[in-house]
């Protein structure tokens, strides 16, 4: 693809891990790669990192909560930090602002190279080994070559598949092969379809809209997905207008782009000109932006160790190896899409199948079965089309990127492959706890000085604080609750080398922080929650003397670190503030390392 007689300036890169694709798996996945110690190299072809989430699609990072209507479930992690972040310093909801704060997360993040708008274009392959990709890199006119030691492929796509020959599925399981009752009689290569939004603004004055001369022209309600009742809220667009199921998602994207437009103009020129119902409320309202990169929701999908299936769902993968979670129902949206009404079809525009919430994602789910050192994190990792239609929204992604890429550093610490550490899943799961990942029946342990330690607390009973379980499951809260001016100790008993402490505070799981504009704003989130704990204090016990070690004033984290360094006689928190009017906050976790 790119001629070697042209003078082209090449760069080579040596690290211990690659990522391919930088939407929020792969973003994900980089970042927990490079915190554990590993060289990484993050390559997107995209000037933004975010994918679907960027200021380029502006989809919201949905998961296991489905938009918070099931409370306590959303991802953390980092995720979850990045949301915290995000709601500290963007409380204007600017997608250009949460890109900075993707962008800044990997771009200064020790040990990992990003490389924006880098495509990648080959592979070269050693016996069952990746030994390098190439990038071109258009924006600097520079070829990238990147040795690595393992590969993550997040890339949406699974563009390493054909470059690599790693194998891969694409479209529709028949019925018969893994008895899922979702399937189709007949395996076929049909997808689900993408999607393009806009996004309109209203004015203190009528806003005409003359539509471009190629958009269509829908003069009836009946003409669009579900009728009249299917577009009256217009403030971000439509996920209907989607197309591609029944093209080749990958190689006729441009071409469905452009009928995507067509359809995209014609809905608001309806809403706008042609709807009785509808067009007297939207005068005052104009088209402030259109999406140029539609929203992608199936193409390519790897075989890996395991295939994940709807079966497996619906039975809550209780895999011994569970590294990630998920709980999107089985959101099936029929290839036909947007052009399904006209033609009489009696399927609406996406079938919801039953899933639990939550379900365990294996890690035999997210490497090669074939390539020694390619893993995969997102909608192409291993699962056939019905799980997929559940696993491939971008919270459950970043539950599998965090996998990834903490995986990835594992195995590179220990000098093995993905598939070697499939004997220590148990320990990788605990790396993931340690991190604030939630593996659902999985409870994080905590060492020696931790649980042995005696635990004093000015008000109620603090021993949920080591019962493993960082969150509320169910009506157990899995906390110890408390006010500002109210304190736990951890008294070891003699003094003891403590390196730091780990707090897991709230971060109001039972609310909703998305990044969206599907949903009008009001019920959206516009700064830390109120119980998230603001300014405390980590106190520590010398010599029968307490001193302030650490006054803490502007937190917006759920995973506190802070260091000690050093021997002490005992540990303790105490609250001064949270960022909101609450009577009480949560603490889920307080320990020692």
């Amino acid at each position: 693809m790119i001629d070697e007689d042209h003078n082209l300036a090449r760069q080579s890169h040596e690290v211990d891990f690659c990522v391919v694709g930088g939407g929020m798996a792969g973003t994900v996945a980089a970042v927990a790669a490079a915190r554990r110690g590993a060289r990484v190299l993050l390559m997107q072809d995209r000037p933004v990192l975010g994918g679907n989430a960027s200021s380029e699609t502006r989809v919201h990072v949905c998961g296991a909560d489905r938009h918070n209507r099931l409370p306590n479930l959303r991802e953390t992690g980092l995720l979850e930090e990045l949301r915290m972040e995000n709601l500290r310093r963007n409380p204007q909801r600017s997608f250009s602002v949460w890109d900075t704060i993707l962008y800044e997360t990997a771009r200064y993040q020790e040990g990992l190279t990003l490389l924006l708008n880098c495509s990648c274009v080959g592979a070269a392959v050693e016996g069952d080994r990746i030994a390098a990709v190439t990038g071109w890199q258009t924006t600097a006119e520079t070829v990238h070559t990147v040795r690595a030691k393992i590969f993550a492929d997040c890339s949406g796509d699974g563009v390493l598949g054909p470059l690599t020959g790693a194998p891969f599925r694409i479209g529709r399981e028949a019925r018969g092969e893994y008895g899922e009752p979702g399937a189709p009689e007949q395996a076929d290569d049909k997808t689900m379809g993408m999607s393009l939004c806009f996004q309109t603004r209203e004015h203190a004055t009528p806003q005409p809209f003359e539509p471009p001369e190629w958009a269509y022209r829908f003069e009836s309600c009946d003409e669009l997905p579900y009728g009249s009742r299917g577009h009256r809220y217009w403030g971000m667009g439509y996920w209907w207008v989607e197309l591609g199921g029944e093209a080749d998602s990958i190689h006729d994207a441009e071409r469905l782009k452009d009928e995507l437009l067509r359809i995209a103009y014609g809905v608001w020129d309806h809403i706008k000109n042609r709807c009785s119902d509808q067009k007297a409320a939207a005068a005052n309202w104009a088209l402030e932006w259109m999406q140029f990169l539609p929203a992608k929701r199936e193409s390519r999908r790897y075989v890996g160790a395991h295939v994940l299936t709807q079966n497996d769902i619906l039975a809550e993968g209780r895999f011994d190896d569970v590294v990630a979670y998920g709980g999107w129902s089985m959101d099936d949206h029929p290839p036909v899409g947007f052009w399904g009404a006209k033609r009489g079809s009696k399927l609406p525009s996406a079938v919801f199948n039953e899933a639990p919430s939550p379900y365990g994602i294996p890690y035999r789910s997210l490497y090669s079965a074939a390539v020694a050192n390619l893993m995969f994190a997102g909608r192409c990792h291993s699962a056939t089309h019905m799980a997929m239609s559940s696993t491939r929204v971008m919270g459950t992604g970043c539950s599998m990127g965090q996998a990834v890429g903490t995986a990835a550093a594992m195995a590179i610490e220990s000098g093995t492959n993905p598939a070697g550490l499939l004997d220590r899943v148990d320990e990788l799961q605990q790396r993931l706890l340690a991190d604030d990942c939630y593996l659902p029946w999985v409870p994080q342990r905590f060492g020696r000085l931790t649980t042995a330690a005696r635990l004093e607390a000015s008000a109620g009973d603090p021993s949920p604080l080591r019962d493993g379980t960082n969150r509320p499951v169910g009506e157990d809260p899995h906390a110890w609750r408390h006010a500002p001016g109210e304190s736990v100790a951890m008294l070891f008993g003699a003094p003891a080398r403590i390196e730091q402490v780990t707090l897991i505070v709230d971060s109001a799981l039972h609310k909703d922080p998305q990044m969206s504009y599907h949903q009008p704003p009001g019920g959206k989130m516009t700064g830390p929650p109120e119980e998230m704990p603001r300014r405390f204090r980590l106190d520590v016990l010398e010599a029968g003397t307490w001193r302030t070690l650490h006054a803490v004033d502007d937190n917006h984290r759920r995973l506190v670190r802070l260091a000690v360094g050093g021997e002490v006689e005992a540990v303790r928190y105490r609250l001064d503030a949270t960022w909101g009017p609450c009577e009480a906050t949560n603490l889920y976790a307080f320990y020692v390392d």
